[in-house]
């Protein structure tokens, strides 16, 4: 077998591993189960994909990033690697051919998406490649206890099953004591087994700042005091554009991102900002996963998160070149308040939860022993307007109600369009189409995977942009084929809808078990003092966050806020605002502080030091008289 070490060097240029990388490696290439704690930028890929070109047969890595599988995959093609991946947009057909080659073509490495695991097609094959090892990225999200639970983790373990013998890598960047547990417990190692690598991230200088004027004008003199690319979070979709066309008004290249763009938007949007054509991108915590950009100065909270994991995460994304990096958090006098609002918003009483879902039957008709399977259109606006609803607690008593099994809930968000054929595949030679109907059907038959056999969710406007035509003309021509029988088109509607997934049943048998309610409940409520607990901290704000973590015995990072006493900010350089302010007298004769307005330094420093040169007669100024140097 090739050493690890001149594998690193062949394909990856290194002449040695950081850190942790070795003993992981080391781990898993011995056939352990192997779980990887390493910080965001720590280098988890060198972790599998050495060992994976160390040994006979296939890694199966399953990542829940479409963006990110692409990424890996073509730079390990540029590296003269075999790999591919197999995500939501491929035909069946593609899938079946890259399914294929993973079974006789000598592939290294297979990408999939979790919900893929549970596919028949998928696990079909699986059965017949030689699998060297299992790597799940973004480990934490199997675990309940985790603050990213996603249920489609849970096939892993059944995964497992299929292959036998077969180790796992499991790795992530963020897990407390309980979830490192869970994980392996999860993922059933056949013995626990932690590579655990300090979460420190001493190039990263953490601070936390309280409002004083507004989150705008903060944010202002945050992005002018640290020069450089820069990431803002805030809760908001609504938030993400106001804020970046605020910054572009005051000179500052910005733009947004959040879940509701589509596709195109996003990825034009994050190669914008990647490749530094924006310096700021202001997002939703959508907006971060997989995203490899080394140089981020800043990134800024203008929302306090309801996780320690989560603004460990999304702080981690500065400064992963090594250079000085700031994460800042702002709050004002009512974020401890809001934050407790949200763990009676998310998870609210569960005689409330009750009601909702007897007010949702009446809303909808159903009668008692009714609704099996019956699905209904659900407009929650109308819904929470008509029973005097709040939309949050709303929404999430939905949501509460779904994960208990009562109902399916789909909010609008995933009522996407969709199609399947309602033809067979050899019907489709008879038909004589106009040249636009089939070019569209046949983008539809590349791209959509089981078309014939499922429906498959698509996106008019990516169709139009790859087509190159207008929107318009691509639903007509969906339109037009689902009207001649060749398939159905089922438009996206803004209006989510509801499953009964059991008959009705009365509002005092719902049962919303603790796995579901309480102790999830109670897990958000620690995660939520923790977060207080960060913000009013009088000790090292690392140290905080890593004893979270279970590192009890980390010491002072020496330049968090805490540390220094507060003054970890670049200083905006006074002499030069007051040069600014005097040739400005001097060409505009400006008569009111109000004129005075630079893109580049904050209006609370031009304002401090206008008053300065006052007092000092540098300058004179009246709304009489024109302002002039003394």
């Amino acid at each position: 077998m090739t050493s690890f070490l001149s594998i690193l060097t062949q394909y990856f240029g290194f002449s040695s591993f950081r850190g942790i990388q070795q003993d992981i490696i080391e781990s898993i290439g011995a056939g352990k189960d192997t779980l990887g704690l390493m910080p965001t930028g720590g280098g988890k890929s060198i972790t599998f994909q050495v060992p994976a070109l160390a040994q006979e047969g296939l890694c199966l890595v399953i990542s829940p990033l479409i963006a990110l599988m692409k990424d890996q995959v073509t730079h390990l093609r540029a590296k003269g690697i075999k790999a591919t991946a197999v995500y939501t947009g491929m035909s069946r057909d593609e899938v079946i051919v890259a399914l294929e080659n993973c079974i006789f073509g000598n592939y290294k490495f297979l990408y999939v998406a979790p919900e893929r695991l549970s596919s028949e097609l998928f696990q079909a094959k699986l059965r017949r490649m030689r699998v060297s090892f299992i790597t799940v990225d973004e480990a934490h999200c199997i675990s309940q206890w985790g603050y990213d639970f996603r249920p489609s983790y849970t096939q892993i373990a059944q995964i497992r099953k299929l292959l036998p013998g077969v180790p796992v890598l499991a790795l992530t960047a963020t897990a407390t004591p309980a979830v490192v547990e869970d994980i392996q417990r999860q993922l059933g190692f056949r013995e626990f087994n932690v590579k655990r690598m300090s979460f420190e991230r001493k190039n990263l200088i953490y601070s936390v700042m309280k409002i004083r004027q507004s989150p705008e004008q903060e944010l202002h003199e945050l992005l002018i005091r640290v020069p450089g690319s820069a990431i803002v979070y805030t809760r908001s979709r609504l938030s993400t554009r106001e804020l970046a066309a605020w910054l572009v008004a005051q000179g500052i290249s910005a733009t947004h991102y959040h879940a509701g763009l589509t596709n195109r938007e996003k990825n034009e949007r994050a190669e914008a900002w990647q490749r530094g054509k924006v310096r700021v991108m202001v997002a939703t915590n959508a907006f971060g996963m997989g995203i490899d950009k080394s140089d981020v100065r800043l990134i800024v909270h203008v929302d306090v998160p309801d996780s320690p994991e989560a603004y460990f995460q999304e702080a981690g994304r500065a400064g992963r070149d090594g250079k000085e990096a700031h994460a800042v958090l702002l709050y004002d006098s009512h974020s401890v308040a809001t934050l407790h609002r949200r763990i009676e918003d998310t998870y609210p009483p569960e005689e409330y939860v009750k009601k909702v879902y007897e007010d949702v039957c009446y809303f909808l008709q159903l009668a008692m022993g009714d609704g099996y399977g019956i699905t209904r259109e659900f407009n929650l606006e109308e819904f929470c307007h008509s029973f005097r609803h709040f939309p949050v607690r709303a929404y999430n008593a939905l949501q509460l109600l779904s994960r208990a099994g009562y109902i399916e809930w789909a909010d609008a968000e995933e009522n996407r369009s969709r199609v399947m054929m309602k033809c067979h595949r050899e019907e489709l030679y008879s038909f004589h189409l106009p040249p636009l109907m089939d070019k569209v059907l046949q983008h539809l038959l590349r791209t959509c995977t089981g078309i014939f056999s499922e429906y498959a969710y698509i996106e008019e406007e990516e169709i139009a942009h790859a087509l190159k035509l207008a929107e318009n003309v691509v639903s007509e021509q969906l339109v037009e084929l689902s009207r001649r029988h060749i398939m159905d088109f089922i438009p996206r509607k803004f209006i989510p809808y509801i499953t009964f997934t059991q008959r009705r049943i009365e509002q005092e048998d719902i049962v919303l078990p603790p796995s579901v309610y309480a102790n999830r409940k109670h897990e958000l409520s620690q995660r939520i003092q923790t977060i207080i607990g960060y913000l009013q901290t009088p000790e090292c704000r690392s140290r905080y966050l890593l004893a979270y973590f279970g590192e009890k015995e980390a010491k002072d990072c020496k330049h968090c806020d805490n540390c220094m006493e507060r003054n970890v900010l670049p200083t905006i350089d006074e002499a030069y605002v007051r040069q600014r302010i005097l040739t400005f007298v001097k060409e505009q004769r400006p008569t009111s502080f109000l004129q005075f307005h630079f893109a580049d330094i904050p209006d609370s420093v031009v304002g401090r030091v206008l008053h300065e040169m006052m007092e000092e007669e540098e300058i004179e100024l009246s709304p009489a008289s024109e302002a002039k140097p003394s």
